[in-house]
């Protein structure tokens, strides 16, 4: 019988039945498989406790915890580059797109239920829990698209640009993603584009728009379809040229002329976290700098006010009307309002300051910071109070890998919170939570 470590001083009394289930699932599961490591890692109790999702998954599949343990992986960060060679060795050479999907599922239950427990157990900073689930993203998005697009090439012949270099979907992040922050359990927000028309090579030709178009669908396919071992990414295209109704896919040269002519403000606003996360990043990196000029303008951009002003109010009414006062990202003082003090000043003054073109949201609070244009205490408490939020989102994402941003209603799960976070019950959290809340 596996011995397994004491309960976490302060777990509450609500949370102690819940988790002696949990244990008891994982020594059956271990039971089943034959599995019994030498050790177990001193967090095992706090991060069953803390998550429901990560209880399941090790008790489905509980050699992942032996493996995860005996890798010394829940100990500390990877090296630089570390994640992505891991999603590469699983993935090795599939045969088609469902040996793929079932390989990129698998290194996902791994990588998340790491990422996971070392943050429920206060082994990674934040900036680690952060890191991590974006580079997981633009690791299994990388991967994704080499073997798509090698297959897709075979039957229909390589594109080529016209200096001779073989062309890639450029895939970018917007969002949290692009501002390497991404959380928990997000969506990931991606724009596609493709560097120039024409057409391949191979024995069945077809022009570059469709050769892309069909990789881009096939891509999201991959990645956000739910099969029996899950998804990777959910992933959201809204934020295209057009939304919905666009195109998936659009060529450099359309891109400069939708924004020139259509482009909204709010699409400066999106644009300004976006960056190449995967395919032909070379290419994405070209597209950018194109578009700099829509998204920051050569002068003080005090004109941006009136559209910052309707934002500002859709986003107010929209909480009001979704009766939000529970949303920890679109209530009031939330993550949104936290990243929409920073990114007015990009919009305004990005254009003549360049060290306001930052992506992530502290980078840009720092700056302003730095340059008088805040406060330092401002930016103390917001900042404080952005790394409380996040935290929290992270930790109720994390009980059950869902995407939400609602505090828990039912006692178990507040209790849960509240210890996750580290607070003796809820009252003690919650009074946290609006102070931080109230100041931003």
């Amino acid at each position: 019988m596996t011995a397994f470590p004491p309960p976490p001083p302060g777990l509450p009394e609500i949370l102690r039945p819940e988790l002696e289930r949990s244990l008891q699932a994982l020594a059956e599961g271990m039971a089943r498989d034959g599995i019994a490591p030498s050790r177990l890692p001193e967090g095992l109790c706090r991060v069953l406790a803390g998550s429901p999702f990560a209880a399941r998954t090790l008790a489905r599949s509980p050699g992942l915890l032996a493996d995860l343990t005996a890798s010394g992986d829940l100990e500390g960060p990877y090296a630089p580059g570390g994640l992505a060679a891991r999603v590469q060795a699983v993935l090795g050479a599939p045969a088609d797109e469902a040996a793929l999907m079932a390989a990129l599922r698998r290194v996902r239950a791994r990588e998340m239920a790491r990422i996971a427990w070392r943050d429920l157990a206060g082994a990674a900073t934040l900036d680690e829990t952060l890191g991590d689930l974006t580079d997981l993203a633009e690791a299994c998005i990388d991967a994704a698209h080499e073997r798509l697009h090698a297959w897709l090439s075979e039957r229909h012949g390589v594109p080529v640009g016209s200096d001779g270099r073989t062309l890639g979907l450029a895939v970018l992040g917007m969002g949290k993603l692009g501002g390497h922050e991404l959380n928990f359990s997000s969506d990931i927000d991606l724009i596609f584009a493709y560097a120039e028309d024409g057409e391949t090579g191979g024995p069945k030709p077809i022009e570059h728009h469709a050769f892309f178009i069909r990789l881009g669908q096939r891509l999201i396919r991959v990645l956000n379809e739910q099969t029996a071992d899950g998804f990777v990414f959910r992933v959201d295209m809204r934020l295209r040229p057009f939304g919905d109704t666009g195109p998936l896919v659009m060529s450099h040269d359309a891109m400069e002329v939708y924004y020139q002519t259509h482009g909204r403000e709010w699409e400066r606003y999106a644009l300004i976290k976006a960056r190449p996360v995967g395919g032909d990043r070379e290419a994405g990196a070209a597209l950018l700098d194109t578009l700099r000029p829509f998204i920051y303008r050569r002068y003080l951009d005090y004109g941006s006010f009136a559209a910052l002003r309707d934002m500002k109010v859709l986003i107010n009414r929209e909480a009001a009307r979704k009766g939000m006062d529970g949303d920890i990202k679109r209530g009031e003082g939330g993550i949104r309002e936290v990243e929409f003090i920073g990114q007015a000043f990009q919009l305004i003054r990005g254009g003549r300051d360049t060290g306001l073109r930052e992506r992530g949201i502290r980078q840009v609070l720092a700056v302003l910071g730095a340059q008088g244009l805040l406060p330092e205490w401002a930016v103390r408490q917001v900042l404080e109070a952005y790394a409380f939020l996040r935290r929290t989102e992270n930790r109720i994402q994390e009980m059950e890998d869902r995407q939400t941003h609602n505090l828990p209603r039912e006692a178990v799960d507040r209790a849960r919170l509240a210890f996750a976070m580290g607070f003796a019950g809820w009252a003690e959290f919650h009074a946290e939570l609006t102070r931080h809340m109230r100041q931003v």
